[in-house]
């Protein structure tokens, strides 16, 4: 059972990146996943969540317009669309999954991605 993050990277301010967090050994039908972050010397904080039964999303204020989660349930993966992206988006992201319902708190989910680096710097 495992969850590998990807898709993080060195943009400048304004640019885009896509992160791709896929399951494998498991279904990810149903779990509701999430994306959280954590920035050095600081604790991880939830950014966006997507239910399992009718993809339902979450966004943490922070991020609210410029991110977008989506699912594909026949490729096993989900997405974190990230535009207009700003120096304070720098952290670590990682994906987890948590059955059934989504959930902000960390310590809830059962699985947890390997983490994918963003940084947002000129």
């Amino acid at each position: 059972v495992q969850l590998q993050a990807s898709g993080g990277g060195l943009v400048e301010p304004g640019g885009s990146l896509r992160l791709s967090c896929t399951a494998s050994g498991f279904s990810l039908d149903y779990y509701a996943i999430s994306w959280f972050r954590q920035a050095p010397g600081k604790e991880r904080e939830v950014v966006s969540c997507i239910s399992s039964l009718d993809s339902a999303t979450y966004y943490t204020d922070a991020v609210t317009g410029r991110f977008s989660i989506s699912r594909d349930n026949a490729a096993n993966t989900v997405y974190l669309q990230m535009n207009g992206l700003r120096p304070e988006d720098t952290a670590v992201y990682y994906c987890a999954a948590k059955a059934p319902l989504m959930s902000t708190r960390v310590l809830e989910y059962e699985y947890w991605g390997q983490g994918t680096q963003v940084t947002v710097s000129s």
